[in-house]
Formats: structure tokens, C-alpha cells, sequence
């Protein structure tokens, strides 16, 4: 995220390093659901860790707790930032989309079975597709997907006036009912936790994991016949076919480096997870602050401009900020400093 959000120049990005403008996806549209993905993975890990250790349930759940209301009072700090102005303040947002979803994981994993997880991942995902393909929406009907006329964007109308995204004003990428699906997202992390804590051999463990990322894919895709795949709404078919691509992704990066042993190359990924929200916070303040100080595009027009085109200049830029805020995690990783909420 922190390459995808920081070109030098927006006019000038890549496809794959930009969002879809509404149906479809890139390379950046599966960041935020695999982030999502991933912390299932690790909740699962985590959560038998502390039971294991004698920690009772209600003490973990309160500590989830608390975890997910201080991510989403760190999300609504970014937002503010620097002003502050609490009348227009966008209530939802990346951060606190992670909250809700890990308020809501979190309390299924350890007061739920495995049965549950997937009978509210399945709810989530059919009860999303019927809410925007059956509910009407005034002026536009029901089943009317486009950015001004879906069931998503009237209702973050209602609910969120004036505290949206500031970008479009009207609906938020982020808002209140794509969050469901968004849910979703981080059960299918929580199920293959699951696999991969399971007593079965190695092997089987990655057979599995490759299988159903294959089912996924194969499901999601054909459930973008009827309902696009579009990240901006958290559409069901985009949930599935993300997840299965990041199961893929963990089933390679798993066998690779827990199976075969090679870790060596993967250490800047190891550096970078270890204080993944701090990182992804300070980068976005950074950034932010260059703009107020009007310093980010002196600095890009100076340095890297003169580099390349447009567009390789841009991403020079934005890889400029990923070794700036690795140098940074690699330095508080030598010290042991971890910044864990």
C-alpha cells in the first residue's frame, strides 16, 4: 500500500499500480482484501497461542476488543489529520474497515465453531448479493450497480453525510454496507489459519490450501457473470475471487518457506510485517505532511522527474517511500522496537 498510494505524480500510474475505475480489478485491488485475508491467518495463530499459554477466553476477547477499537481510533486520527475539523471527518476508512472486521472475526473464532465461521461467511456473502441486486433504491431500482445508483452508495448517503470519503463526497469506498462482505474476506483468512494449524503433514496442508484457491478462483469467476467484480463495492464475486488468490499466494509463500526452508529472501517482508500498521501510518502522515508543506511536488519534479517518463519516474517515487519506511522498519526491527496495538 505504501507503493500504490504514493506516485509522484497521479496523472502518470501505471494500471496495475492504480484502482480499477469501477468494474474489474489490478494488481492494487488485491492488496487491501489480502491484508484482510492475512489477518484471519494470523488471528487464528494468535488466539490458540495466548489459550495455549493459559490466557482464558474472556481475556483474549478482551483484548480484541480493545485492539480493534484502538485501530479504529488510529483510523480516524489519519483521517483527521491535521486539522481535525470533526464535522466532516470520514467515519469509515481503511483502518476502521480492519476494526469491524476484526471486532467481528475475533469474537466468531473464539465463541464460535468452525461450523459457524462458515455459516457467516456464506450469510455475508448471499445476504450482500441479494441486498444490492433486490433492494430498490429511490430513482434507480433495484439491481443497479453503477457508482451513483447501487444500494451501497444510497445508504452511506443516509448514514454518512458529510463524513465520507473526500474524494467523492456521495459514497465511500469503505462505507457501511460493503463492509459486510468485507467480513468475508477476513473468515476465508481465519478458515486456511485453520488449515494450516491442523495437525495434517505439510504437504497435505499445501495440497489443500492450492486446491481451494483454485475453487475459489473458479468461483469467483463465474460469479462475476451475474454480479461484477468491483472492489469499490466489496461486490461478493470480488471478496471470492481476492480470496482465492491470496490463499494462493500463502499456499506458495508456505510451502516455499515453512516446507522447503528458503526464508533468506523473504526478510524484508519479515521486517516490514513485523510493524505492518505502524508503517502504513506513518507513510500516510509523511505523505500527508509533505503536501500541507508543499514540499511533495518540488521533490518530485527535482529528483525524480528528470530520471525517466512520467509514468517510471512516478513509481520511482512511490519505491523511494517503500526504502524510506523499510529503512525505517528495519532499524526498529535491529532495536526489538514493535509498535503492536
Amino acid at each position: 500500500m505504501i507503493l500504490v498510494n504514493n506516485p509522484g505524480d497521479w496523472s502518470a500510474v501505471f494500471e496495475q499500480l492504480d484502482h480499477a475505475q469501477w468494474n474489474g480489478w489490478t494488481f492494487t485491488d488485491l492488496v487491501f482484501p489480502s491484508f484482510l485475508y492475512i489477518g484471519g491467518v494470523s488471528m487464528v495463530f494468535s488466539f490458540a497461542g495466548q489459550q495455549a499459554k493459559g490466557v482464558v477466553r474472556r481475556t483474549v476477547a478482551t483484548k480484541a476488543v480493545r485492539r480493534a477499537l484502538l485501530i479504529y481510533v488510529v483510523g480516524l486520527f489519519m483521517a483527521g489529520f491535521p486539522y481535525f475539523h470533526l464535522q466532516h471527518i470520514r467515519i469509515l476508512g481503511v483502518l476502521p474497515r480492519i476494526a469491524i472486521c476484526y471486532f467481528v472475526s475475533a469474537l466468531i473464532v473464539l465463541y464460535g465453531s468452525r461450523r459457524a465461521v462458515w455459516i457467516l461467511l456464506f450469510s455475508l456473502l448471499l445476504g450482500y448479493w441479494l441486498l444490492m441486486t433486490l433492494v430498490p433504491v429511490p430513482g434507480f431500482g433495484p439491481g443497479n450497480l453503477t457508482a451513483e445508483g447501487n444500494l451501497s452508495h444510497y445508504v452511506d448517503s443516509l448514514l454518512l453525510k458529510g463524513h465520507m470519503w473526500a474524494q467523492t463526497k456521495t459514497w465511500d469506498p469503505e462505507g457501511t454496507v460493503s463492509t459486510l462482505p468485507a467480513i468475508a474476506s477476513m473468515l476465508f483468512g481465519v478458515l486456511a489459519g485453520q488449515v494450516l494449524l491442523s495437525s495434517d503433514k505439510p504437504e497435505a496442508k499445501t495440497a489443500r490450501l492450492f486446491a481451494a484457491a483454485s475453487v475459489l478462483i473458479l468461483a469467483g469467476a463465474i460469479m462475476s457473470i451475474w454480479l461484477p467484480i468491483n472492489k469499490s463495492i466489496w461486490t461478493s464475486s470480488f471478496a471470492v475471487l481476492m480470496a482465492g488468490f491470496a490463499t494462493q499466494i500463502l499456499a506458495a509463500f508456505y510451502w516455499i518457506i515453512d516446507v522447503q526452508g528458503y526464508r533468506w529472501w523473504a526478510r524484508p517482508f519479515t521486517i516490514l510485517g513485523r510493524n505492518a500498521l505502524a508503517m502504513f501510518v506513518l507513510s500516510g502522515l509523511f505523505a500527508r505532511t509533505l503536501g500541507l508543506l508543499g514540499a511533495a511536488g518540488p521533490l518530485y519534479q527535482t529528483v525524480f522527474a528528470p530520471l525517466a517518463s512520467p509514468k517510471v519516474a512516478s513509481v520511482l517515487y512511490a519505491v523511494a517511500n517503500v526504502l524510506l519506511f523499510g529503512s525505517i522498519a528495519w532499524i526498529m526491527d535491529k532495536r526489538r522496537w514493535y509498535i503492536r496495538l
